[in-house]
């Protein structure tokens, strides 16, 4: 009897182990070792295929993927900042770049995002400006904002970031809007079409500089409007994200003094739920090789660290930034 049931147990821990030899998840082979991490898939939604900010994500992007073995990183073409909150906050993407504007208002489901706030969102770092940029035909004679009214002017696609500022800044300027202009939803390559030939009396341009749609216009005799510091001031008592910004003299063709103008800061943003220690090595590689991505992306070059937690209009850093700024000791 005894000698059965040796037997038994024999074949019975002959078999268990063939089976689990034979099981595609029962060998180490199959799993990763410990040091290994799953990798990491980060969609990164810009703008236009065609736009400076596509190229910036593409990037950034390609940086991440050289230098972080875990991570696969892909910058895709978007309809712009308000399309890459949605996306973000829908899961559909993990990283992405809007205005701080947008992002707050995401954030706090207001304008565009009421009803549908993403409280969730972190930022990975402040970048460049993004300056109001008011282009108009020397033959309109306008000198101010207010001057536009009864105007034909382009004011960016409806429901756009562009479309946004320009409802602040008349506003701010004591005109109804858009009651008081006449309205083109026009994107920039079209508007500075119609401005070189005379057929818009002017456009409103929100782009890092110098700005393709601008630098067309100019070389066809139009010019830029200043935006007061009055105004500006006036708009950063009700609005947060706002910030004074010169366009230095010779930037544009035929400008000949700087411009005094309203900017709002691009920011770099992501999911909240995003690993803490994979955002943290997306900042950190991001600022250790920023001279590198300045060379290769004008609107990249000169940014610091210390800037980028600055004019963000108080939106949270993710805890992986965090970590990243306190460990260089900026916070």
């Amino acid at each position: 009897m005894m000698k059965k049931i040796l037997l038994f147990a024999l074949v019975f821990t002959l078999l268990s182990g063939a089976l689990a030899g034979c099981s595609p998840q029962g060998t180490s082979a199959s799993r990763p070792s410990s040091g290994e991490t799953a990798p990491v898939v980060i969609n990164f939604p810009t703008a236009g295929s065609g736009g400076a900010l596509y190229a910036v994500g593409a990037a950034i992007t390609n940086l991440w993927n050289q230098e972080i073995s875990n991570v696969s990183a892909s910058a895709s073409a978007s309809e712009g900042g308000l399309a890459n909150l949605t996306l973000v906050s829908e899961g559909e993407a993990q990283v992405s770049v809007a205005i701080s504007s947008n992002c707050y208002q995401c954030l706090n489901g207001t304008d565009s995002f009421e009803g549908h706030a993403y409280g969730d969102l972190k930022v990975i770092a402040g970048l460049y400006f993004n300056p109001n940029q008011v282009v108009v035909t020397e033959s309109s004679h306008i000198a101010r904002l207010d001057d536009i009214k009864g105007r034909r002017f382009a004011v960016g696609p409806a429901g756009s970031s562009v479309y946004g500022e320009c409802v602040s800044h008349f506003t701010a300027s004591g005109l109804k809007f858009p009651e008081d202009i006449h309205c083109e939803y026009l994107g920039f390559s079209d508007a500075a079409d119609l401005l070189q030939n005379g057929t818009l009396d002017g456009a409103w341009i929100m782009s890092g500089t110098p700005a393709a749609a601008v630098t067309q216009a100019c070389s066809s005799g139009c010019r830029l409007v200043e935006i007061s510091g009055d105004t500006t001031r006036a708009l950063q008592a009700q609005y947060p994200w706002y910030a004074p910004y010169t366009i230095p003299a010779g930037t544009y063709p035929n400008q000949d003094q700087d411009i005094q103008t309203s900017a709002v800061k691009m920011v770099m943003f992501c999911r909240g739920d995003l690993d803490e220690e994979i955002v943290y090595q997306l900042t950190r590689t991001f600022w250790e090789n920023i001279d590198t991505l300045g060379q290769e992306q004008a609107s990249l070059r000169g940014l610091t660290p210390e800037e980028a937690v600055q004019d963000i209009a108080g939106l949270p850093l993710h805890p992986g930034a965090q970590r990243y700024y306190r460990q260089i000791g900026i916070l």
